[in-house]
């Protein structure tokens, strides 16, 4: 089994929220990330539920100061942008990268506030699966063929090209197409008849399958054992649609913070995320979105679900010092599993 690769979300809000880390400080710490061996470097998404500085226009930023890491959202909310737009933005930005981006994308968490984005903008938040998955259709024919022919229920495109006749060719990304993580958190407990869960899980794995060159999640960190079922559910929804998905990349979200104890740990935690999601820390048992502890603690639980079938952590350090969860997470738990990382 090849080694897990990992990856920072340089958490594009907290310059919004913490007096002591600023735009420039965020732009610094992208190029610390890659010094220090790590694989990507990630940016959220949010119009104004969770104001945060915008993510392609950020990237865009990152991918001049940075040579190898891939640049990632974890993750956008593609189903509130118009796709043609999206994806004329998000190839410019796989252009001036050299081709290294992943566009994580989701169709939008419960939240209150998500809704009252997506009626803002005029869009069904209760069609919004429908809305991701013609968005994600569009934007995988625009990258791989250079045009797209879409009758959906809500875009239709009509040989669509970004190409008028004088140019050289349809404007393209550099990888064709950019690969497209599907963000996704099925699984069969929840509050609804078993029956319906299961019929949203299949729905859930069938669209990763379909859509998407990799899975990412940030399902409950303390139930490893939902992430194999979850996982063992895209592998049998594969093969009932005769869809290969031994390269499906399988990444998991994982938020953090690394203490000289459990204890200290889970209290900074705690503070961090309540300031940083209200609403969900709120109804949500922090416990689950990550964990935190010593560095021993962090590296056996990152083992446990490398092991389970993770290729790709996405480290969120919940913490207002960023660059000190970085460096320690890099020297103290990085070499665990990159031997030699690139310094």
């Amino acid at each position: 089994m090849s080694r897990p690769r990992f990856g920072v979300n340089l958490n594009n809000r907290e310059p919004l929220i913490a007096p002591d880390y600023d735009l420039p400080m965020l732009l610094a710490l992208s190029e610390r990330v890659e010094e220090l061996g790590f694989d990507s470097v990630w940016l959220g998404d949010s119009l104004f539920s969770k104001p945060r500085l915008e993510p392609i226009a950020l990237l865009s930023a990152i991918s001049q100061r940075t040579e190898r890491v891939s640049l990632g959202t974890a993750c956008m909310v593609s189903s509130t942008r118009n796709p043609l737009y999206l994806a004329l933005e998000w190839a410019t930005l796989d252009q001036l990268s050299g081709g290294r981006t992943i566009l994580g994308a989701g169709m939008g968490n419960p939240e209150e506030g998500v809704r009252r984005e997506f009626a803002a903008l005029g869009l069904d938040y209760k069609r919004r699966s429908a809305i991701f998955e013609e968005g994600l259709a569009a934007l995988r024919a625009l990258w791989s063929e250079g045009r797209v022919d879409l009758a959906g229920e809500h875009f239709q495109y009509d040989d669509i090209a970004f190409y008028s006749g004088t140019e050289l060719g349809p404007l393209m990304p550099v990888q064709s197409p950019p690969p497209i993580w599907v963000v996704s958190n099925p699984r069969l407990v929840g509050d609804a008849p078993k029956e319906v869960m299961e019929r949203r899980l299949r729905a859930a794995c069938r669209r990763i399958v379909t859509y998407g060159d990799g899975w990412m999640t940030c399902c409950r960190a303390t139930h490893r054992d939902e992430f194999i079922e979850q996982l063992g559910w895209i592998r049998r929804i594969g093969d009932e649609l005769g869809t290969d998905t031994d390269d499906l990349t399988i990444s998991y979200q994982v938020t953090m913070n690394l203490g000289d104890s459990a204890d200290e740990a889970r209290r900074d935690f705690d503070d961090y995320i309540s300031r940083y999601y209200p609403e969900l820390s709120r109804s949500m048992d922090l416990s689950d979105w990550g964990p935190v502890g010593t560095p021993d603690q962090i590296a056996d639980w990152l083992a446990a679900f490398s092991e389970a079938g993770v290729d790709h952590f996405i480290c969120r350090f919940g913490a207002i010092d960023q660059f000190g969860q970085v460096e320690r997470f890099a020297s103290e738990v990085l070499p665990r599993f990159v031997p030699d990382p690139v310094r």
